[in-house]
């Protein structure tokens, strides 16, 4: 288990990752939350889904009324576990896999998220990739290329298509990062797709507001999900999270309320073109 310091034994495992082999388990299920009915009826798209982040905002989503389709790349064992903690919240669960770097699938995802759940309220573009390069030589143009298929255009794409279902007052919302605010020095491309997504956020947000579709973002700090020993050498992985004040990762339980923030028009109708940042204390100029 992590130890008084936030530090995590050293590891690593081959991508995409899985929930199962890391050490200790994220804290991701959203047991001890209890929902107020602020998504009732409504029916949710979660890119990336499966766990970590996607899987708490999922649990979350249900527990407050919501219907959920997840969407993800192969971790099916992490898919189910995810599918079987909505529908035990008394909700349906829809699972979707596939490479949402291709835009014919990032955009059937959401066709048949209505064909299977009977219409689209809320969006979330959480799915994300990073591999880290020590330099800009190292870094290639096939790696570049992909981050920002899965990262951007896989956004774009499945909020286009998401756009002919969603109702006016709907909400969408995209999962930026710390690194979109301030950089990091390793994970060039990464870094650069988030900060994207911030941009595109605010833009569309000023595109959709007479439609009342609030457009949001959230940009966690560091989070203890399967990417992290999926993605970071061991040394890493194990001290991952120690470089922010409160000392630790956080775990995904303690994201997700973000989320539901702005999903929720109850609590955030008078929000869009923001980007909320739980990163552990960090403070940024301006």
């Amino acid at each position: 288990m992590a130890d008084a310091h936030g530090q995590q034994p050293e590891q690593q495992q081959p991508g995409p990752g899985s929930t199962a082999e890391m050490e200790p388990k994220p804290q991701d299920e959203m047991a001890d939350y209890v929902g107020r009915d602020l998504l009732a009826g409504k029916r949710a798209l979660i890119t990336g889904g499966d766990s970590g982040i996607g899987r708490a905002v999922a649990v979350a989503f249900a527990k407050e009324g919501a219907d959920v389709a997840i969407a993800y790349l192969c971790e099916h064992d992490d898919a189910r576990h995810t599918a079987s903690l909505v529908t035990a919240a008394g909700r349906q669960a829809v699972l979707l896999p596939g490479e949402l770097a291709e835009e014919h699938h990032a955009t059937q995802i959401v066709e048949r998220t209505v064909e299977e759940l009977g219409g689209l309220d809320i969006l979330v573009n959480h799915v994300g990739t990073q591999t880290p390069a020590k330099s800009l030589e190292e870094l290639s143009s096939e790696q570049f290329d992909y981050t920002f298929k899965v990262n951007v255009y896989s956004h774009f794409w499945t909020t286009k298509a998401a756009l002919r279902y969603l109702p006016d007052g709907a909400a969408i919302i995209n999962t930026a990062s710390i690194n979109g605010l301030r950089g990091n020095k390793t994970l060039l491309d990464y870094s650069a797709t988030k900060g994207a997504i911030i941009a595109f956020t605010y833009s569309l947000a000023q595109n959709l507001v007479e439609r009342r579709i609030r457009v949001n973002a959230v940009a966690p700090g560091p989070v203890w999900t399967p990417l992290i020993p999926a993605t970071f050498p061991p040394e890493k992985a194990g001290s991952f999270g120690q470089q922010v004040p409160m000392g630790r990762a956080a775990h995904p339980d303690e994201i997700a309320p973000s989320y539901v923030f702005f999903a929720a028009e109850r609590l955030s109708s008078y929000y869009t073109g923001e980007v909320l940042a739980p990163i552990g204390g960090e403070t940024l100029p301006g």
